[in-house]
């Protein structure tokens, strides 16, 4: 899998998560909490499906690699390896 295509993953799981973000642009470089203002139950909700559609658990130590869609590309790529 790409990274593009992990991002895209990524951003299909946010607007599942949060449907009222549905249509918004999701920028890749902000903090994803702060900048689609979801709370912590939510990004949580968030790492669990994506655990579940690309393999790859975040362990809480890791929360800060994970913090925008940028870097959880990152992350999630480097672990799909």
């Amino acid at each position: 899998m790409t990274k593009e295509e992990i991002k895209t993953t990524i951003k299909e799981t946010i607007y599942e998560i949060a449907p009222e973000l549905e249509g918004e642009e999701i920028p890749e470089d902000d903090n994803i909490q702060r900048s689609l203002e979801i709370d912590s139950y939510d990004f949580l909700n968030l790492l669990t499906e994506l655990n579940d559609k690309l393999g790859v658990e975040v362990p809480e130590s890791d929360y800060a690699k994970v913090d925008t869609v940028a870097n959880m590309a990152d992350y999630f790529a480097e672990h799909m390896q």
